[in-house]
């Protein structure tokens, strides 16, 4: 393939989401699709055969950012998918492009429905008077509450700060503006306050196939607690977040993220190869 320039756009979103300024599984899917879109639209070169090429690259550059997000590779696969289905019948790159735009459009849409749905179905399962609490932060298990709270039920909620990157925050923020009630606690303080709890509703990074959930880090400790207190235990995710690899034995791969997250440089530097982080 000759050599194209990737969009600076797009270099910007595959880095968002890397450094994790895109976070939540649903918005990287999002991003990544738009990703796709504005690669498409971008493309100058008139060669189809380059054109193909050049989409695949893309999708290389953005798979690459966040391994354990399988909506991100979902994503990717809704919109080209159905460019490598139709590349025996196109006939023009604008062709080709258009295919991609709307693919990625419908799959924006698709993503942004699904929350509302979620919404309307998870939130049945909230009652007047519950006291919830989730961990990290999910567009799927907030629209469960905002849509319980517009429905009148009287509910609060705990939201985990989220260590290191406290997306937490993020979420009690968005609670916060929608008028719940909302206390931010240390993720240590989950199974102090665990009693006093009636559900605990997060989201997902992956579901793999035999119901297997990965999602963010401190999601396992939560939900022993949550076993420990007999409380119910719920996950808000998307179809999309279903991985198809696992079907074949396949393993999800676990993203690690980079110690400096966690300490300081100067800190890592300081402790030389005595402590692993």
């Amino acid at each position: 393939m000759a050599k194209v320039s990737i969009p600076d756009e797009v270099t910007a979103i595959a880095n968002d989401i890397k450094n994790m300024k895109i976070r939540g599984a649903g918005k990287i899917a999002r991003a990544a699709a738009k990703g796709l879109l504005i690669a498409a639209n971008e493309y100058k070169n008139g060669m189809l055969e380059n054109f193909l090429s050049y989409m695949n690259h893309v999708a290389d550059i953005l798979k690459n950012t966040r391994p354990t997000a399988v909506s991100l590779f979902n994503a990717i696969s809704y919109v080209l998918s159905r460019l490598e289905k139709s590349k025996n019948y196109i006939k023009s790159v604008d062709e080709a492009k258009l295919i991609v735009v709307r693919a990625a459009n419908m799959f924006i849409e698709y993503s942004l429905n699904a929350v509302e749905i979620i919404g309307e179905i998870g939130s049945k399962r909230i009652s007047n008077g519950d006291v919830l609490l989730t961990h990290c932060n999910s567009s799927a298990a907030i629209a469960i509450m905002q849509k319980a709270h517009l429905q009148g039920k009287n509910i609060k909620v705990y939201a985990t700060e989220t260590r290191p990157k406290f997306q937490g925050h993020i979420t009690a923020r968005a609670l916060a503006r929608a008028g719940i009630e909302v206390t931010l606690i240390p993720d240590t303080a989950v199974r102090l306050v665990m009693r006093k709890v009636d559900k605990v509703l997060v989201g997902a990074d992956t579901v793999a196939a035999n119901g297997a959930v990965i999602n963010k880090i401190g999601t396992s400790v939560i939900a022993l607690a949550a076993k420990e207190a007999n409380v119910n235990f719920f996950v808000a995710a998307e179809t999309y977040k279903f991985s198809p690899t696992t079907v074949i034995g396949e393993l999800v791969v676990i993203e690690e993220r980079d110690p400096k997250e966690v300490v300081p440089e100067s800190y890592i530097k300081q402790l030389g190869d005595s402590i692993q982080l």
